[in-house]
């Protein structure tokens, strides 16, 4: 008789990992499948290149929830994270402008271009960072649904409705302004030097097909606003190891609690009896079986193709077919064989062990984004660059390094088609090392190896539809109890005892945990498992 599982999760994510080990804690027997040979899905290390370590996709952390942390003691199973702690801008004008861990020297940085903006900058952090810390408690809970009267459901509104009126009046409009702003109209009512202003922006587009000057970024910038290492607001930082080390450990936690992992086990459908998941069936014909599954996967991917429209509501599908996925981004990993250097502020330092912006003007970014609402790919892109063989000399050889290039614009949807993205794969990637090196002379000399992933790869090798590495953009319809539709925000889905984990469901993307926590604690609350 075939072994039964109280769930199976299809795929090894951080977020499947998570909620596996949270179900397994109270005591569930629980089964993960991962496609790849490697865990992790898109948080994942790999050494593409003899003795090279690539955080492949995702490459730094920050929003990782530190009750998680707490909860499946990640630190005892390999979780370390090392400080990321500067900001530089270079530029080809000038030494750029570095942001360092000091407040005073970085407000002498600002004050060379603006001491308006040095003397409001800390004011800014500070406002940001209560804004964060009010929107913080809404990522770590379950949505509720504004049309129901059920008691749990009204008492989470009159929680989010007493926030609300524990705002001043500043507050509130500053809140309505983040909502429904663009970054750079934000930006503008508080800096007036574009060096500062561009950098800053860039955190209201990451992993969205919209530019600095769209309305709504501005909660995206607030969103990357929110992060929380050892009690430190507002940080960043790298996992040592690469960032598959942090699904590592939790997939080791999870072990530790009885979790039983596959990789290399490509799920094809889920099993449905009736309008009820009651497995899953993989790709080489082998079936598992459980008393509920639960889906890592993208949005489209889990009901387009692994339930099919055919078993969903009219209705649903409709409103998952309107679901924005929309890839805009890549990333090219560089194998180097000398620490490089960057024009502006040359040789070895702080400046450089953090991460590096390519986005020096605002104009810069919009015309990079123009390129992107034709169909191509960004001539000059925005570049986000880590070296983080600074940080942790075991991802590389002595003396050698390992460079993460983050790239928007790259859309999906190419004017010709997304099928066309790997006869301009190298092109892309020419165009990415070509645009650094202007800031960072024999940038070209020192490439060993080159990986150059495209959004059309993210989908093929890392599932990502369209590539969108958030599972769906961050936009404010797209969020809280819209995501991944109106009325299936809670991690339950139209199927019976299948639920959602991923990144797709609320609070949405980046390494946070939170979707597979909050998605085990539903089930466990409303004992589906």
């Amino acid at each position: 008789m075939a072994q039964m599982y109280d769930s199976i999760i299809i795929g090894g994510g951080h977020n499947g990992l998570v909620c596996a080990a949270y179900l397994a804690k109270a005591g569930r027997k629980v089964l993960v499948l991962e496609r790849r040979h490697v865990l992790g899905g898109a948080a994942v290390t790999e050494e593409v290149y003899p003795g090279f370590k690539y955080s492949v996709c995702s490459y730094v952390v920050s929003l990782l929830r530190p009750q998680i942390i707490r909860d499946l003691d990640l630190p005892r199973h390999g979780l370390e994270i090392l400080p990321l702690e500067c900001s530089f801008t270079p530029s080809l004008e000038g030494p750029g402008l570095v942001r360092w861990p000091e407040s005073a020297r970085t407000r002498r940085e600002i004050a060379a271009y603006s001491k308006k903006d040095a003397e409001i900058y800390p004011e800014f952090g500070r406002d940001m960072m209560n804004m964060a810390r009010w929107v913080k408690p809404i990522i770590d809970m379950a949505p509720p649904d504004p049309t129901s009267f059920h008691p749990s459901h009204l008492r989470s509104l009159m929680f989010l409705g007493n926030r609300v009126r524990g705002l001043s009046d500043e507050q509130l409009v500053r809140l309505a302004k983040m909502m429904t702003m663009s970054a750079v109209d934000f930006l503008d009512e508080w800096f007036e030097s574009d060096i500062l202003k561009a950098p800053m922006a860039v955190s209201g587009i990451i992993g969205t097909y919209l530019g600095v000057r769209s309305p709504g970024t501005a909660y995206v910038l607030l969103h990357h606003y929110m992060g929380e290492i050892d009690g430190s607001f507002r940080a960043w930082g790298f996992s040592k190891g690469g960032t598959g080390q942090i699904s590592l450990s939790i997939a080791n936690a999870a072990r530790s609690l009885g979790v039983e992992i596959q990789t290399e086990a490509d799920v094809e459908n889920v099993i449905l009896k009736g309008d009820k998941a009651v497995g899953v069936a993989l790709k080489d014909g082998t079936e598992y079986h459980a008393k509920t599954v639960v889906s890592g996967v993208d949005p489209h991917l889990t009901f387009l193709k692994l339930v099919g429209r055919q078993h969903l509501p009219g209705e649903f599908t409709e409103q998952i077919d309107r679901y924005r996925m929309r890839g805009s981004s890549g990333k090219v990993n560089l194998a180097l064989d000398r620490l490089p250097e960057f024009t502006c502020r040359p040789g070895d330092g702080l400046h450089i062990r953090g991460d590096i912006a390519i986005a020096p003007s605002i104009d810069y970014l919009e015309r990079a984004y123009d390129d992107a609402k034709y169909g191509q790919y960004s001539k000059r892109p925005y570049m986000n660059v880590v070296i983080p063989t600074l940080t942790d000399s075991s991802l590389a050889p002595p003396g050698k390094h390992v460079m993460s290039i983050f790239v928007q614009y790259a859309p999906y949807q190419l004017a010709d088609g997304p099928e066309t993205w790997p006869d301009k794969r190298e092109a892309f990637g020419d165009t990415v090392v070509d645009t650094l090196a202007e800031y960072c002379p024999g940038l070209k000399e020192s490439i060993l190896h080159r990986q150059v992933l495209t959004p059309w790869d993210l989908e093929q090798d890392f599932g990502l539809t369209e590539g969108n590495i958030f599972h769906g953009e961050l936009s404010l319809e797209q969020l809280f109890f819209l995501r991944p539709a109106p009325g299936w925000a809670r991690y339950r889905t139209p199927i019976r005892q299948l639920w959602m984990c991923g990144s797709g469901a609320h609070p949405g993307g980046g390494i946070m945990g939170a979707p597979g926590a909050l998605a085990a604690e539903r089930m466990l609350k409303e004992r589906a498992v």
